[in-house]
């Protein structure tokens, strides 16, 4: 810890993904700032489905960071005791059952598994197809409370922690950023991390600096029902749904557009009525909160995480899936800004990769 001490970093957005970089930091003994504009979790982490997916059926750029992810969780899990991760396994089937199991580079294990199998892991399922593609390995959590366990492990190593604070611009030296401009007056720094989900965008550009980053919405959706309905996390056609220990069902659909039947609320009854016709033994199932989530998605589809070439100083960590990755990007990123240690796995993500001529 000893050659992180006494550096100060400022981590600019408290979701996950920030909330991981601020722990990590401060866990190498860094002097840690984490800065957000609203309350803690308040951005996309809040209306996420928080599947830890690390299965990927493309040639994936990222299959090593995917691949480590559900490691690296667990690594957390044993130093963070309020990190509380449900590893329920998910089971993944088409209309047709052909999707092959992902490929080996993703290093997940997920495989084919028969009717009889789907019965026993899903008694629930009206209509289970004859095969599925089960990956026992994968979970989900609560994003929210996992932020605020990533945000208190922060605290505990020395992390100061600014909510409801916004950014106004940014201190330079030269080609170099040393501090940031806040409503709480100017804060130094020796490295800033601009970890604020589709806010990356307004700061780059206080930077001089564009990043091709889209918001790419998503539905979430809370239900209320009785426990036991669902034991893993289903994804199908008809419905991605997965259950809490308390009964609470949630769900993801994909955004449409602006038409009034396809608002939040409408898809949540949909969805609901879909629910009902897969699952038997639902007594009531009741909407609750139903919203849309803006992820920040880079526009070649891979993460963007590493120092911005041209502005020293500067580390971006812009990503989807970011809630599978916050874990294994925290502390491979914070190894790169303290340790000077350049990981491997990181290298399809950086921002040089816009700047090149």
């Amino acid at each position: 810890m000893e050659n992180g001490q006494g550096k100060r970093v400022i981590v600019i957005g408290a979701g996950i993904v920030g909330a991981s970089m601020a722990y990590h930091l401060a866990d190498k003994g860094a002097k840690v700032t984490l800065i957000e504009a609203e309350g803690i979790a308040s951005g996309v982490t809040g209306s996420s489905f928080a599947w830890i997916n690390a299965s990927h059926r493309e040639p994936d750029p990222i299959a090593q960071l995917r691949g480590a992810a559900i490691t690296e969780y667990r690594r957390l899990e044993t130093r963070l005791p309020d990190l509380k991760i449900r590893w329920t396994g998910a089971l993944s089937y088409s209309s047709h059952s052909s999707e092959a199991p992902p490929p080996s580079e993703s290093r997940a294990v997920a495989n084919r598994v028969s009717r009889s199998r789907i019965r026993e892991l899903e008694p629930n399922l009206k209509h289970p197809p004859e095969s599925a593609v089960y990956a026992a390995e994968e979970g989900a959590l609560d994003a929210v409370a996992a932020t605020h366990a990533l945000v208190a492990g922060a605290q505990a190593c020395g992390a100061k922690v600014l909510t409801h604070t916004r950014v106004l611009g940014f201190v330079t030296q030269g080609a170099k950023v040393t501090g940031v401009e806040t409503t709480r007056g100017v804060l130094d720094a020796d490295s800033v991390v601009l970890a604020a989900g589709t806010g990356i965008n307004t700061l780059a550009q206080l930077l001089q600096v564009s990043l091709p980053i889209e918001a790419s919405p998503a539905i979430f959706i809370r239900y209320t029902a009785q426990p036991n309905l669902v034991q893993t996390l289903i994804s199908s056609p008809e419905m991605e749904v997965r259950q809490g220990p308390d009964g609470t069902l949630l769900a993801a659909e994909d955004y449409l557009d602006d038409a009034p039947e396809n608002q939040p609320a409408a898809i949540a009854l949909r969805t609901a009525k879909a629910i009902c016709n897969e699952l038997q033994g639902v007594v009531s199932i009741a909407p609750g909160r139903a919203c849309i989530g803006l992820r920040p998605m880079p526009a070649d589809g891979i993460p963007i995480v590493g120092f911005l070439p041209n502005v020293g100083g500067v580390y971006v960590c812009a990503m989807h899936p970011g809630i599978t990755l916050a874990a294994i990007v925290g502390r491979l990123a914070s190894e790169e800004i303290i340790d000077g240690k350049v990981s491997s796995a990181l290298y399809p993500c950086r921002p040089a990769r816009f700047f090149q001529a």
